[in-house]
Formats: structure tokens, C-alpha cells, sequence
């Protein structure tokens, strides 16, 4: 109880309270322009935590994401352009009810339920993240490489199209994060003889290169083009919301579950989430052939799976250390710069800093309503901001974020450089979700992996000596199954049982 009025004294200050307005105002604006991602406010956001303490540093980076997700949904009810990719899946549905004249109804839905999935979340967040803590404290280091790895596995598998192009990306991401000097041995790698990376690549102009610069380097063609104007709903134009919400509860609370277990997997993220509980909620509707034509009720799951996944990722992040996403990937950066490692020591040695987090993102997800609908009514300005002032305005913020890394111009070459590597990996359909986590996880896999060899004499069989160790292994070896399981079935010439029977009936 102590802990807890100390977390709310810690939240309820004149300076984390505006941190998580301002916040919120700018990932509402991030948001609602297309192509502007949460993970590209989030990134742009970690210069400016720089001089925050750990609490409020923490507070914009939760408040300026669940924002940004909620905001996508405008451009793509709107426009039919999603503005963030977890929004994707469910454009067309709000899109078609806008055409119906029922844009208002979809997007107060958006809000709402967006809000609701993600008090869900907070819920289970703060219910079971302790615990886990409790029982992550009797891991070692061979639970942690298993873990680790894991999680490196589950990111190819989750990423969709081919697993082998996951996997290459994935081996992108290990060889960046092996360049400097070994952690056990010393060894200089892969430096090309250049002293700027003898201290390995930094973390953040690796995620600005790859998520801001890239988004901008592929969306310099339509540069210069004004984004359409659009008609914003009427204010009788949100009837309806809370019967229609009321009516798809039982949706409501299963897209908040389901997203919230899917955020945790490492790799999943907000995107996988919305997509499975569309899919899912389709699946168990009674009136599925109303799905594509401006139904509401995919609308509510998805909607409400989004959210919940933001706050389902930071159970890995929080508990193990390890990112659930992008987003708790920049999380765990910032917290590192503040001299705290996350991990399960986190809750018994920080456990009012814990607990403020948890109030955060109840205010954060609190805060939804209120600005999500004022920012419903001013999306046609939000839209119209054109590109060609914007983009420069974005770049000038990447070049000073990646600079203030190490006050080093040579991070900024990095982050260019690595802007034109993810262009080419985006075009042809490499994902970059692997990449950035083999990144965070390559160096835990390997100090974890180096800890288990040197205390067992380098015995092998040690890996799995213990339980917990056992059964992991055994997960993850389930997973590289299934991935080259996937992969063999996908290769070409090879059709899905689907095609084999069409092919027959022809």
C-alpha cells in the first residue's frame, strides 16, 4: 500500500501530468498523418527523454504510442490511408460505414474501444507482471538464453510472408549487433578498423534510420502533395457509440484479452494483434458475410486488440528485459540510459516506479476520450499539413535525435546509411521487425549464452539441466519446427491445400 500512494504521488505531479498531455497532443498528431507510424513518434520522442527523469521519460513514450494508434484510425476512416500499420486492417470497414454516414459511429467506436482494450491490458499488466516477476527471479542464465531466443524465434514466425526473408533479416540484425567489442573476451569485431565502433552501433539511430528514415525515404514520391482535405463528423454524428459498443461487449473484452496475451509474445506487437482478433471475431460472428461492407462489429475487436497489445508488451519488457515490440524495445534504451535494468530485480528493488507506470497507462488510456474525440474534429486540419513541410520538419528532428545518441556525427551516417538499408529491405518484402529485435536480443542471447558455458565447463547438456531450461528448449525448438515447416509448405510450386483442390475441380 505504501508503494502504491508513493506511485500515485510520483504520477500526480504539475510536470509528469503535462509530460503526458503533450505527449498524447503530439501522438495524435503523428498518428492521424498517414505514414507517420507510432513507432516513428516514439523514436523521435527518445532525444527529448534525454532530459527527463526515468518516470516522465517513460510516461511520453506511453502516452504519445497509445495516441498514435488511436489517431491512425482518422486518415484510414477518412481517406482509406491508415496511419499507423495496426490500423490497417479494419480501414475498410470504417471507411464503408463513412460512406453509409455512419463515420461518427466508427470512429467514436474506434475511440472507445481502443480505450477499453487498453484499461484491459493496464488490468492484466498489473495483475500477472508481478507475479511473473516472482517466479522470473529463480531464472539463471540458461533460462534467459533459452528465453531470449525464444523470443528471436517467435519474432520470424510472427512476421509473416516468407519465414526465410524473416530469417535474413533477423541474421541482418545479429551481425549489427555483434559489431564492437566482445563483452566477454574483448575481441574487436567487425569494426573495419574504425574507431567510432569499437563501442558497437548505438540503439537509437539504429531505430530512427530503419523506421523514420526509411518511412520518409519511401515517401518522398508523393512529397509535396497535400494530404486531401476531408469532412469531419457533425457532433450528432457520435450517436450510437455506447449502444453499439454495448452490443459487441463480449467482443470488447475479447479483443482486450487476446491482444493483450499476443502483445506479450516478443515480435507481435499491435499490428499481428488487430489482425487475429478481426480474424477471430469474424470467425465467431453470427452475421460474418456483413464483414467488409461497414460492419461495426470486426471494428470493436480489432479496435480494442490494438491497444490491449500495448500494454501486453510490456510484460516481457518489464519482466525479462526483453521487447515485446519496437516500442517497448525504445523503452528498454531509455531505461538503461537512466541506470535502471529492467528485469525481475525491477519489482522488488523499483517497486513504486513499477506501480507509477501502471497509473500511467491508465491515464494515458483515460486521457483517449477526451483528446481522441477532439482530435476526430479537427482531423481535417491534421490532414491537410503538407507533406512537403512536414517531411523536412521530421528529418531535422531524426538528424538531431541520432546526433544527441553520442553527440557523434558518425551516428548520424549510421542511421542514413541504415534508412537506405531498410528502403531496399521494405521493397522487397524483407520485415524489419526481426531485424530490430535481433538487434536488442543478440547481445543478451550471447553474454547469457557465454555465462552458461564458462560456469559449466562448456558442457552442452547444462542448457537443459534445469526444468524451467527443459522447457524452454523445448518451445523453442517447437517454433523452428513450425517455421521451417512453413517454409518448406510455402516454397514454390508448392500450393496450399486450397489451391490443390481448385487445381483438381478445374
Amino acid at each position: 500500500m505504501s508503494e502504491l500512494l508513493q506511485a500515485t504521488s510520483m504520477v500526480f505531479q504539475w510536470e509528469v501530468i503535462l509530460v503526458i498531455i503533450a505527449a498524447s497532443l503530439f501522438g495524435l498528431f503523428m498518428g492521424a498523418i498517414p505514414g507517420l507510424t507510432a513507432t516513428m513518434a516514439t523514436a523521435l520522442l527518445v532525444p527529448v527523454t534525454f532530459f527527463m527523469d526515468p518516470l516522465p521519460a517513460i510516461a511520453a513514450i506511453v502516452s504519445a504510442t497509445a495516441m498514435a494508434i488511436v489517431a491512425g484510425d482518422i486518415p484510414g476512416a477518412l481517406l482509406r490511408m491508415p496511419g499507423t500499420p495496426a490500423s490497417a486492417v479494419y480501414a475498410d470497414e470504417a471507411f464503408l460505414m463513412g460512406k453509409r454516414g455512419k463515420l461518427g459511429l466508427a470512429l467514436g467506436i474506434n475511440v472507445t474501444c481502443s480505450m477499453l482494450g487498453g484499461v484491459i491490458g493496464v488490468a492484466v499488466l498489473a495483475l500477472f507482471a508481478p507475479r511473473i516477476a516472482e517466479f522470473a527471479l529463480e531464472f539463471t542464465s540458461d533460462e534467459y538464453f533459452w528465453l531470449a531466443l525464444l523470443g528471436l524465434s517467435c519474432a520470424i514466425l510472427v512476421a509473416g510472408g516468407d519465414p526465410l526473408k524473416g530469417a535474413i533479416s533477423m541474421l541482418i540484425g545479429l551481425s549489427l549487433a555483434m559489431v564492437g567489442m566482445d563483452s566477454v573476451s574483448g575481441q574487436v569485431r567487425f569494426t573495419l578498423g574504425s574507431y567510432d565502433l569499437l563501442a558497437g552501433i548505438s540503439l537509437l539511430p539504429v531505430l530512427i534510420g530503419l523506421f523514420a528514415i526509411t518511412e520518409l525515404l519511401r515517401s518522398l514520391p508523393t512529397a509535396g502533395r497535400g494530404a486531401s482535405r476531408a469532412d469531419t463528423p457533425r457532433r450528432e454524428g457520435f450517436g450510437g457509440v455506447v449502444s453499439t459498443t454495448w452490443r459487441y461487449k463480449g467482443g470488447v473484452a475479447r479483443g482486450g484479452l487476446l491482444g493483450t496475451m499476443i502483445g506479450a509474445l516478443p515480435g507481435a506487437g499491435a499490428d499481428i494483434a488487430s489482425w487475429i482478433s478481426y480474424a477471430i471475431s469474424r470467425k465467431l460472428s453470427r452475421e460474418p458475410q456483413k464483414y467488409g461492407t461497414g460492419h461495426p462489429e470486426g471494428l470493436v475487436s480489432a479496435s480494442a486488440a490494438n491497444n490491449a497489445a500495448l500494454s501486453g508488451a510490456y510484460i516481457p519488457a518489464l519482466v525479462f528485459g526483453i521487447p515485446g515490440d519496437t516500442v517497448t524495445a525504445i523503452i528498454i534504451g531509455v531505461l538503461t540510459t537512466k541506470g535502471i535494468t529492467p528485469g525481475p530485480d525491477v519489482f522488488t528493488e523499483q517497486g513504486a516506479l513499477v506501480n507509477a507506470i501502471f497509473l500511467v497507462f491508465v491515464l494515458a488510456n483515460l486521457l483517449l476520450l477526451p483528446l481522441g474525440f477532439m482530435a476526430i474534429k479537427g482531423a481535417g486540419r491534421l490532414l491537410a499539413v503538407p507533406t512537403g513541410v512536414l517531411y523536412p520538419l521530421i528529418l531535422m528532428f531524426c538528424i538531431v535525435g541520432a546526433f544527441s545518441a553520442n553527440n557523434s556525427m558518425f551516428d548520424v551516417w549510421v542511421m542514413l546509411g541504415l534508412g537506405l538499408v531498410g528502403v531496399f529491405l521494405m521493397e522487397n518484402d524483407f520485415p524489419l521487425g526481426p531485424l530490430i529485435l535481433a538487434f536488442i536480443l543478440g547481445p543478451i542471447i550471447e553474454s547469457n549464452f557465454m555465462r552458461s558455458i564458462l560456469k559449466s565447463d562448456g558442457e552442452l547438456m547444462a542448457f537443459v539441466d534445469r526444468p524451467i531450461a527443459m522447457v524452454l528448449a523445448g518451445l523453442a525448438i517447437l517454433v523452428w519446427t513450425l517455421i521451417i515447416a512453413n517454409g518448406i509448405w510455402k516454397r514454390p510450386g508448392r500450393g496450399s491445400p486450397t489451391d490443390a483442390a481448385a487445381s483438381q475441380a478445374r
